[in-house]
């Protein structure tokens, strides 16, 4: 009889690694809707296309796509979206090849932790929410 430690508590384990991954998104989100101002300076450093705009897609994409996430709202389409806005932001805003010393050390950090995160977003479409969700209502 072969048993995985987590077989009985999955749902539960999806819950919390949903929340877990949505944690940088939500809190980030956050700051830049209230920092409103800094994020659309910050989008303009990093080369974004339309600064004002790309700001708006950050906090909807980071506050309203992470929250609907945390409570299982069209997880799976939603996740893929999130994932491709993530290697989106990897490449706009962390593109260490063009950099030195450690400037490039610490994009090519960030650059390497959004792939990371897209891994995460890519098993919750295959997973799905799990029982504990909203699309499971």
């Amino acid at each position: 009889m072969r048993y995985t430690l987590f077989e009985n508590q999955k749902d539960t384990v999806i819950l919390v690694a949903r929340i877990l991954l949505m944690v940088l998104f939500v809190m980030f989100g956050w700051s830049k809707l209230t920092g409103f101002s800094g994020t659309v300076t910050y989008m303009t450093s990093t080369g974004a296309p339309v600064p004002e705009l790309s700001a708006v897609i950050a906090v909807v994409m980071e506050l309203a796509v992470g929250i609907a996430l945390v409570v299982g709202f069209y997880t799976r389409p939603l996740a893929l979206l999130l994932a491709l806005y993530t290697l989106g932001t990897a490449i706009i805003g962390h593109h260490y090849w063009n950099m030195t010393g450690a400037e490039q050390y610490v994009n090519m950090i960030n650059f390497y932790k959004n792939i990371s995160i897209m891994g995460g977003l890519f098993l919750l479409c295959v997973t799905g929410p799990g029982k504990y969700s909203i699309d499971r209502r």
